[in-house]
């Protein structure tokens, strides 16, 4: 099995059967897990942060304090909604769905994935998706 990078994915113009190989799971698993463990430090640092909060007497400091751990809580509920979609796609490499469009089973496309790692359907999927939200949201 040769450790394929992001080139390799980018050019790849093989067979369909050859979507979602051996190489291309094992390249997508790693690239999912670096993401996770990114995901789980960033959380690890902000709650030492946070036990470290000074207490400082000036109301304009303390304000500004406030708002930048508002900030960063924010950015970190991104990051555990993220997180969530991280694990729901190594539990489909694990499966042998990941890759594949939830709406049509056709192949979501390896740039897209590169893209997107946690992309679920395939662009044509989204964009009909949007569309129809669009529709019931005029």
């Amino acid at each position: 099995m040769a450790k394929l990078t992001e080139n390799d994915i980018i050019q790849w113009n093989g067979p369909e059967e050859e979507y979602m190989n051996a190489d291309q799971q094992a390249f997508f698993r790693a690239l999912l897990l670096h993401l996770q463990d990114e995901l789980i430090h960033n959380a690890t640092t902000t709650a030492g942060h946070l036990q470290e909060q000074a207490a400082t007497p000036d109301p304009a400091d303390r304000a500004t304090l406030e708002e930048e751990y508002a900030l960063e809580l924010r950015t970190r509920d991104r990051e555990r909604k993220l997180l969530s979609k991280i694990q729901a796609s190594l539990r489909q490499l694990d499966e042998g769905d990941y890759g594949f469009c939830q709406d049509t089973g056709e192949p979501i496309g390896l740039k897209r994935l590169l893209a997107r790692p946690t992309a679920t359907l395939s662009v044509e999927a989204q964009e009909r998706r949007e569309r129809i939200k669009k529709q019931f949201a005029d």
